[in-house]
């Protein structure tokens, strides 16, 4: 017996180890920092500029989606305004940039936006988002379920109709799916019937907003070719096609929309910058179910976060490749347990607009959360991603309360 449960002890502890060191990888924003020989906060900077680019796009192009959402609007826009006010002025790009988008009133007519929005949704009897009528619709279904259980676990002289109740249960489990998935369908549909009356009632608007972008996605090419980054190997995704000075890679449809994947062009005449001998993979277009041996991981941080009692409202993610050694470190360090509620409890708000993204441009898909207890004496979250289609791995770390105490060695990481 005790021959038996040392067996299992060691292999309890291997297991352990291997999960620890399961992320003990450079990601691949560190490898190209490093090839390149890049400072971290210019990388931090593009990844900023392309955060904006990407919800003033998908703004514009799915309006609609936006609606009723103050909390995350209010996240996006305060975001947005807080990093355009923190640029660094002293370069002439960055001044004007600064100036187009303060003369531009961008924060002003995205709100115009949808105001207007909203007000044409409410004219067709939407008002109010489509994810709280969904928890109003499951809850109408699952109360009375919770009313039928209790009524039959305190009163057992209905035990006899356990036989009438079984099938009234099944057909009550599947409810909240099949509604869940006819009003995501109807959702659509609106969007999509709509869509064109909402980009004429607001053109003049749309149009400003998608001249910032523009003038957004070609400060973020200048940067990088003052830089001199290899522009091949910068890779993101857009809702439209109405940019100048961009590569299209590939173009896929999601609920309705068309995903356009880009690169950034070389102005004419210009040779392409060298990519390094260890860097040549990365040249790959991406292109979905392509694959492609890509070893490293990204390491993303949650910073900005708000929550508590491990459910996260809100954060931003945050590439942490400059500090991927810390990261490594503090995880071989910590003991390991899954997390006793899933990923959708945990960040309950994750979507387009507040989500993880891989290197592609992609939204990642979270399929594991770990809780990380490190000695006994600080707690976080580690959240690890399904492999992207382009065969890229991310892992997240988090806080779990936003008034967490984090160690003064772990701060670099765990804050923006």
């Amino acid at each position: 017996m005790n021959v038996e449960n040392e067996e299992r002890n060691e292999e309890e502890n291997l297991k352990k180890k291997r999960q620890r060191e399961k992320p003990r990888r450079k990601t691949q924003g560190q490898i190209v920092q490093e090839a390149l020989g890049l400072n971290p906060t210019d990388i931090q900077e593009v990844e900023k500029k392309l955060f904006i680019v990407r919800f003033l796009d998908f703004f514009s192009e799915d309006t609609l989606e936006f609606i009723f959402k103050e909390r995350i609007m209010g996240q996006n826009l305060e975001r947005m305004t807080s990093y355009m006010n923190i640029l660094q002025l002293e370069r002439e790009e960055e001044k004007l940039l600064k100036q187009s988008f303060d003369s531009k009133n961008i924060a002003g007519v995205i709100e115009n936006v949808k105001n207007k929005a909203e007000t044409f949704a409410a004219s067709k009897g939407i008002k109010s988002n489509v994810n709280k009528r969904l928890r109003r619709l499951t809850l109408y279904i699952t109360l009375p379920l919770f009313a039928l259980l209790i009524v039959f676990t305190i009163f057992p002289i209905f035990s006899s109709l356990y036989f009438i109740f079984f099938p009234i249960l099944c057909v009550v489990c599947l409810m909240p799916q099949l509604i869940r998935g006819s009003v995501v369908k109807k959702w659509s549909q609106f969007k999509e019937q709509n869509k064109n009356d909402i980009y004429i009632e607001n053109r003049d608007d749309i149009m400003i907003l998608k001249s910032f972008t523009g003038e957004l996605l070609n400060n973020i090419r200048s940067r990088l070719i003052e830089l001199e980054v290899p522009l091949q190997l910068i890779k993101f995704t857009l809702f439209s096609r109405d940019y100048e000075n961009l590569n299209l890679l590939n173009q896929k449809a999601i609920r309705g929309f068309m995903q356009y994947f880009y690169t950034f062009e070389y102005p004419s005449g210009m040779e392409p910058f060298p990519i390094p001998e260890n860097l040549q993979q990365y040249q790959e277009p991406i292109i979905p179910g392509k694959k492609v041996e890509k070893p490293e991981k990204n390491f993303i941080a949650l910073t900005e976060m708000k929550g508590k009692d491990g459910v996260i409202d809100y954060f931003v993610p945050t590439l942490k490749d400059i500090v991927a050694d810390q990261i490594n470190t503090l995880l071989n360090e910590c003991e390991f347990t899954k997390a006793p509620h899933d990923f959708k409890t945990i960040i309950p708000n994750y979507s387009e607009t507040m989500a993880i993204y891989c290197i592609c441009g992609e939204i990642v898909e979270i399929d594991n959360v770990q809780i990380c207890n490190w000695k006994n004496q600080f707690k976080f979250y580690l959240f690890e991603a399904k492999e992207c289609n382009c065969e890229e791995s991310v892992y997240a770390v988090s806080l779990m309360d936003e008034s967490a105490e984090v160690p003064e060695e772990f701060k670099d990481i765990f804050y923006s």
